[in-house]
């Protein structure tokens, strides 16, 4: 090889090499450059959710799926192992939450319980007389001793806002969630842990009576505070019968 072949292909290599080292730079300055596609956090694990329970788990635009965001944390982690273990019944959920941990359900129901968003306005409009409209109220506020109903305050809160740790609030779902989760635990779709209280409370209560209450409480406002409560009101204990298995503190056990 000649003297000038020699340094032509030294000089190769030098700007092989050179172009190399600069192409290897300039790729690490446009990673430093461009941000994560993803942000390594509750709220982009949890988009999965949003796509069926809204933004930030607001409630689902067809009145179906219930508002996540605000509600007690040990509720919903009650509820996401309902449906892993089977009383609650909604093929797509328990799919989605089969690979997870307990733990992990636990954090994400607890990402969800402190997310502090407004409500909708009301927005029932179903056809019923003023008379049944009243009649949903009264259970609602002062229950009917004589099927042995408490009024629905007594468990989820005097502003129906739900109970910490594990009562929701009643306001601010929609109608047709709140008819088809009643209908769910009279005909035994839906269940608790046991010992199942709504199961026994539903169960006493006839279809026209339970359009009453779903019908009043989706027409009501939320009160400024829509925080869960820190306790349970203080008054009647409930009756044996209506012991809840997910909730002890509404009956003097522990949370």
């Amino acid at each position: 090889m000649s003297l000038f072949s020699s340094r032509l292909t030294l000089l190769l290599r030098l700007v092989l090499v050179t172009l190399a080292g600069s192409l290897g730079l300039a790729a690490a300055t446009v990673q430093a450059q461009t941000p994560a596609r993803f942000a390594d956090n509750m709220a982009e694990r949890t988009r999965a959710c949003m796509a069926c329970h809204g933004d930030q788990g607001r409630a689902g635009p067809d009145g179906y799926y219930p508002r996540l965001a605000g509600k007690p944390a040990a509720y919903l982690h009650h509820q996401l192992r309902n449906f892993a273990q089977g009383r609650r019944h909604y093929e797509l959920m328990t799919r989605l939450i089969e690979p997870l941990s307990d733990e992990y359900l636990g954090e994400m129901a607890l990402y969800f319980s402190l997310l502090e968003l407004p409500y909708p306005r009301p927005s029932a409009n179903n056809v019923i007389t003023p008379e049944r409209l009243a009649k949903g109220q009264q259970l609602v506020t002062q229950g009917d001793a004589s099927r042995g109903l408490p009024a629905c305050t007594q468990c989820h809160g005097a502003r129906l806002t739900g109970v910490q740790p594990n009562v929701p609030g009643l306001l601010g779902l929609p109608l047709d969630y709140l008819n088809a989760q009643l209908g769910a635990w009279q005909t035994g779709q839906r269940k608790a842990l046991g010992p199942d209280c709504m199961a026994q409370v539903v169960q006493r209560i006839p279809a026209d009576d339970l359009n009453a209450v779903s019908s009043w409480l989706a027409r009501q406002a939320l009160p400024a505070n829509a925080h869960p409560a820190a306790q349970a009101p203080q008054g009647t204990p409930l009756p044996e019968a209506l012991r809840c298995g997910s909730a002890p503190q509404l009956h003097g056990g522990k949370p």
